[in-house]
């Protein structure tokens, strides 16, 4: 049996299915999961890859490789279902307590009281639940961020596949115009430039090649590696992909913002700690004072349980979910219109208490319009006027700023005089063009190379009859470009690259050349934060067709160097003063120099201080380290996503409410992780916006800042509507418990309270929505993330006002009672005296200061409501229906003078302590 087991045991072990043999083969045979790629040569990664550059992979290891790796796709974060999003509305302790209230009303048989209960639970959920699907849909769905189709080699055939069946090993073949479809070893690159902002944030192209690297390299330096979701801006390529989907860079990024905690919005924290306090105190009251009936035989069992019912519905404030809702949807609508689409409704109030804004330089505080500031040379300097790539604005020497173009009208300037052949070489060492469209001037081509067309343009110099005849494209091993041109009779070599490299071929062929003078000018520029580029000639024969770098290697002239700066958008100061007079700090993150990013601050008045701190510095700080100096700096250069990530923890263990812009696919970790994340509509990469809580329709930073004016607006009135609805209904609980206790019959009905508490206090409350913004809004620094909603203050009007109305609506249904008039009558005149003194306070807590002023008729919507509420309480009153439903009954016009005196005694009494108040904090 042993033997006969052991020989069927060695049988199954070599019967394995083929597919599965193969499997283990393959999986022993390559190394796939290898992070390093840039480290290993184009001869070992074919090899390790188990692929040929000329006939690609065959079939059965194409399909060897799906069941491993699967679609090239990104896996895409779990969205809620609509039923998760709509059962969401519920989670709130105040609509807790209406459902238990429901179910009681229910199991006492009265219905008319359950049906109303259940309708407001179901208009505070359904506000709630379309309002964020409306901000949701103002958002386009994430898309795919891979290319739809690509050319690969396979089986020794080339022709083009989805690009979501390519596997490691496949052969690509890419060029201008191509994105990215994997993350690709390249094996062969013939003057390519790839573009790749969504992963490292800098605009210009990196040029790439094929040629191994040594050491640990950073992803934004690995020059042999084309990244997924990228471009190619020039050349072409050959490469063999080396990882796809989830496995590529871009991949890893996205799934490392799930491991993102989403945080809790300070407006979410504070009105959920003031429902959870109202939530105890009600039922801590409900449940002392059903134990006190019963002890006292007050009521019937029955009659007591509902009273108490009645008293709860009376005290939780209904209408603050709805009109909560409406004041942040509103204010999500008025953003749109000013090109910022929030996501979701508490994010607007989070933006008016932010106390960091965390923002990139290019193409957000700046114009990613690359302009030349500065010209030297070997006599004169200049500077230009005029920001970026419209040529618009004048050259103009530093001595007298006289202006140096007065040929304009000669229609051929020949290549004399340093600054026109300056000018000249510039624009023809150039791959650029510079188009005009709808009024607005762009570049296709380098950002770098564009900036020197703009300055031809607005020198109205000609070059037209130059003649291109070769070139030698940009290179960063030789940090230059070339090219042969011939004008009338002669032809040039003309060169524009960096000064370094420059000045050293030149020095190399020519002793006498004044190095230290260009050095000293070159650093001057540097500091600036300027980018410096070299500008250089030489005229050669005319039978010299083909360029070669030695070509340069003789008798090259240095004619001149340009300063270029990015610069500052014009409304960008103005908003960050804006930012600064509201308390609110600006931090410029950015992958650039820490000298240009300073000069940048400087310019546009980032901070008083323009501390800077460079990414390296940064990596070598603990997260405690971090938090501790966080706040002594405003400029944070040679930054990576990393650091942008730890930059947003750091600032929010300070306990600051912080914002983050960001538009690549780098930035959707930080973007979550702030309060705040905000994305570049234009711009912003799908992963990034997708990561955001606001997306920036006109990628504009002072977009922002209005965007924080609204926000503070937005939870001034959420607190101006807190303010006004808790007086009446703690008054509304008041009133019930007192008449228990004293043993009467209730003033009025549950359906009476939910009248009171929802219909008539949110179409008052709707004026809030509406309220103007307080002048010094922009004034105030943010307040305290973790600041109560209600202070101490407004606990103290919020009492006494409720016991006034208490008092005043207690007081007139006892009267009226004591006179003999009709209970149904003076429950009526109760119910109209309650919101009577609610119109009355409207006007109160408008404004802190006096009701009685110029700011009085600012709010028109606020004299419509009131003109609304009086008709639904004519129709409470009058309408027979209404009567059946809500247990009112019609009474006689001088009834109508006792909610209008109570209504008057609450205005006045409010506005001398409001005087009272003023004058008590002017002597302290």
């Amino acid at each position: 049996m042993e033997a006969k087991s052991h020989s069927k045991s060695k049988k199954t072990i070599g019967d394995e299915p083929p597919s599965l043999q193969k499997t283990k083969e393959y999986e022993n045979k390559i190394k796939i999961d290898d992070s390093n790629w840039y480290k290993i040569s184009t001869t070992e990664t074919l090899k390790r890859l188990d692929s040929s550059k000329e006939l690609g992979l065959k079939e059965e290891e194409i399909s060897l490789r799906h069941s491993k790796y699967g679609k090239n796709n990104l896996t895409e974060t779990k969205k809620q279902s609509k039923l998760v999003r709509f059962l969401k509305q519920f989670n709130n302790s105040v609509i807790y307590i209406l459902l238990v209230a429901g179910v009681l009303t229910l199991s006492m048989h009265h219905i008319s009281d359950t049906i109303v209960i259940g309708i407001v639970v179901l208009v505070n959920a359904l506000i709630g639940y379309i309002q964020e699907n409306k901000a949701e849909n103002e958002i386009s769905k994430i898309k795919q961020m891979l290319v739809i189709r690509t050319t690969v080699i396979r089986n020794g055939e080339r022709f083009d596949i989805d690009a979501s069946e390519l596997v490691p090993g496949d052969i690509v073949y890419l060029e201008a115009g191509d994105n990215v479809p994997a993350d690709i070893r390249i094996l062969e690159a013939n003057n390519l430039k790839i573009q790749e902002s969504v992963l490292t944030g800098e605009a210009d192209s990196v040029q790439k090649d094929e040629k191994t690297l040594i050491g640990k390299v950073a992803t934004s330096d690995q020059t042999n590696m084309a990244f997924a979701s990228t471009s190619i801006t020039n050349g072409d390529m050959i490469g063999i992909v080396v990882a796809t989907g989830d496995y590529t860079e871009i991949g890893k990024i996205n799934q490392s913002i799930n491991n993102v905690k989403q945080q809790k919005t300070p407006l979410i924290i504070s009105i959920n700690n003031l429902g959870k306090y109202i939530s105890y105190a009600i039922v801590l009251t409900a449940i002392l004072l059903f134990i006190f009936g019963v002890l006292f035989d007050i009521y019937e069992i029955p009659v007591l349980l509902l009273s108490v019912v009645t008293m709860v519905v009376g005290s939780i404030p209904e209408g603050l979910p709805a009109i909560t809702s409406v004041i942040l949807a509103i204010g999500v609508q008025n953003m749109a219109k000013k090109n910022s689409i929030v996501k979701n409704l508490p994010s607007v109030e989070t933006l008016g208490s932010v106390n960091i804004i965390g923002t990139d330089k290019t193409g957000t505080l700046t114009k990613n319009e690359m302009t030349i500031k500065d010209i030297i040379t070997e006599n004169d300097r200049y500077i230009v006027t005029g920001d970026g790539y419209s040529p618009d604005g004048e050259i103009k020497k530093v001595e007298g700023r006289e202006d140096l173009l007065n040929n304009k009208s000669n229609s051929k300037l020949y290549i004399e005089g340093d600054l026109k052949k300056l000018i000249l070489i510039g624009a023809l060492a150039n791959d650029a063009t510079l188009n005009q469209e709808n009024g607005k001037w762009s570049i296709n081509g380098e950002p770098t190379d564009g900036c020197f067309l703009t300055l031809c343009k607005k020198a109205d110099l000609d070059t037209s009859d130059f003649v291109e005849i070769d070139k030698i494209p940009f290179d960063s091993d030789f940090k230059y470009m070339a090219k042969i041109v011939d004008l009338d009779e002669s032809r040039y070599l003309v060169v524009k690259g960096a000064p370094d490299s420059l000045m050293d071929i030149i020095l190399n062929s020519n002793s006498e050349f004044n190095q230290i003078y260009w050095k000293k000018k070159m650093t001057w520029l540097a500091k600036q934060g300027k980018r410096v580029v070299a500008v250089a000639y030489k005229k050669i024969s005319k039978d010299i067709n083909e360029i070669e770098h030695n070509l340069l290697e003789k008798d090259l002239q240095l004619v001149g160097l340009v300063g270029i700066m990015d610069p500052p958008k014009e409304e960008v100061i103005d908003a960050i003063l804006q930012a600064r007079n509201a308390g609110v700090k600006i931090k410029m993150i950015t992958g650039d120099h820490p000298e240009t990013a300073a000069e940048i601050a400087r310019r546009i008045q980032l901070s008083d201080d323009n501390n800077v701190i460079t990414g390296p510095q940064l990596d070598k700080l603990t997260d405690d380290e971090l938090k501790f100096i966080i706040q002594d700096y405003d400029i944070f250069a040679r930054a990576t996503p990393e650091n942008k990530l730890r930059i947003v923890k750091a600032y929010q263990a300070n306990n600051l409410v912080t914002a983050m812009t960001g538009d690549g696919v780098n930035d959707a970790p930080a973007l979550k992780q702030a309060d705040i994340g905000i994305s570049m509509g234009i711009k912003g990469t799908d992963v990034a916006k997708e990561s955001s809580d606001m997306v920036l329709a006109d990628d504009n930073f002072s977009t922002i800042v209005d965007a924080i004016k609204e926000g503070r607006r937005v939870y001034d009135n959420i607190k101006k509507t807190i303010k006004f609805l808790l007086p009446t209904s703690i008054a509304e609980g008041l009133i019930v418990l007192i008449s228990i206790i004293l043993n009467n019959p209730l003033p009025l009905e549950p359906v009476q309270l939910l009248w009171i508490n929802m219909v008539s206090a949110v179409t008052i409350s709707f004026a809030f929505v509406f309220e103007p913004a307080e002048s010094n809004i922009m004034s105030k620094n943010p307040r305290h993330k973790n600041e109560n909603i209600i202070k101490k203050q407004d606990t103290v009007r919020i009492l006494y006002v409720a016991i006034l109305i208490a008092s005043l609506g207690l007081g007139i249904n006892q009267h009226l009672l004591s006179v003999g008039v009709n209970h149904n009558i003076a429950s009526t005149v109760t119910l109209n005296i309650i919101v009577f003194c609610k119109i009355f306070y409207l006007f109160n807590i408008r404004n802190d200061s006096s009701a009685i002023s110029k700011n009085f008729f600012t709010n028109k919507i606020a004299f419509l409501v009131v003109g609304i509420l009086i008709a639904l309480q004519m129709c409470i009153t009058y309408i027979p229906q209404m009567h059946s439903i809500f247990r009112t009954t019609s009474v006689e016009m001088q009834n109508w003078l006792y909610p209008l005196y109570c209504g008057f005694i609450v205005f006045s009494i409010v506005e001398i302590e409001k005087i009272l108040s003023f004058k008590l904090r002017k002597i302290r």
